[in-house]
């Protein structure tokens, strides 16, 4: 590998952990590149082909080039719609932070 590599790391967070790929790719690779190249390491915990993803927190299109350093996020659906349990647990008396039953 050359000096114009990127080392890259891509992660997807599970209900069992968080799982990161570290990658060195060539330079001019796209989210997509590394996504190809960390699915072996995934298998079937984290599906790449349909999931959204970004980097730092940014959603991106999976044709956006990658700089050095970047963290390629996998993105995986809400267990619930934050704003329906909010309402939910606001009718019951209680809050997102209470610990009773």
């Amino acid at each position: 590998m050359s000096d114009a590599d990127l080392d890259v790391l891509v992660v997807s967070a599970r209900p069992e952990g968080v799982i990161g790929v570290p990658l060195r790719l060539a330079a001019g690779a796209t989210v997509a590149d590394a996504l190809a190249a960390a699915a072996p390491a995934l298998g079937e915990v984290a599906p790449v082909d349909d999931a959204p993803v970004g980097i730092f927190g940014r959603v991106v299109p999976r044709s956006t080039p990658l700089s050095a350093g970047d963290r390629v996020e996998l993105y995986r659906p809400l267990a619930a719609d934050p704003k329906e349990t909010r309402r939910r647990l606001a009718r019951e008396g209680r809050t997102m932070g209470s610990r009773r039953g």
